[in-house]
């Protein structure tokens, strides 16, 4: 059986400081979305995200995320464990708005804040939904901006921290799975889009 997370991390020197000049509106996405064309996995996620933002100054990027997903053992878990016993009896259902803000340091590096609140609605192993919460999602990003065509097209591969201070309306059996694990994850990204 497989688990985890994509992993896209691209190492190399690019071009890199954000420009201003111009366009300053970008939509974008996660490469994780390509996760999804793993038909051999008995755990797809659904992953799918949308990014709107805008360019403040050419050091400070405020944008909107769209993101809906689905887990299927706590997410602390998520690349660490093989074990079968350690998914929920079913799964979660994940849709939610994120804010996030990001400012370049410099060389093309930058650090991002990213905050999301997902509704989560509880699946049981019948496909029967079983009950709603919410979760208040961090991310805390380290990565590099990479620009192609003209500044048109970027990638931005980073490393992540995530934390999930709030996680409410757990079904019992999958809160006894979550309770077993730390409330934080570390994991690679791989966010891309174009500016207009």
């Amino acid at each position: 059986m497989k688990r985890g997370i994509l992993c896209l991390c691209i190492l190399s020197p690019g071009l890199a400081l954000a420009d201003v000049q111009g366009s300053r509106f970008f939509v974008g996405t996660s490469a994780f979305m390509l996760y999804n064309l793993d038909q051999s996995t008995d755990y797809p996620p659904h992953f799918y995200q949308l990014n709107f933002g805008y360019q403040l100054t050419p050091k400070d990027v405020l944008s909107l995320e769209f993101i809906t997903w689905r887990y299927y053992a706590p997410m602390a878990i998520l690349g660490n464990s093989e074990n079968e016993e350690d998914n929920f009896p079913g799964y979660v259902k994940v849709v939610g708005p994120a804010l996030a803000y990001q400012r370049f340091i410099a060389w093309g590096f930058y650090t991002a804040l990213h905050s999301a609140f997902f509704q989560q609605s509880f699946w049981n192993e019948e496909d029967v939904k079983i009950g709603t919460g919410r979760q208040l999602f961090l991310t805390f990003r380290l990565g590099y901006h990479l620009s192609f065509y003209s500044d048109k097209l970027f990638l931005e591969p980073s490393l992540a921290m995530t934390h999930w201070p709030i996680n409410t309306g757990l079904p019992e059996d999958f809160q006894v799975q979550e309770d077993k694990w730390r409330k934080y994850q570390f994991e690679p990204g791989l966010h891309m889009g174009f500016v207009f």
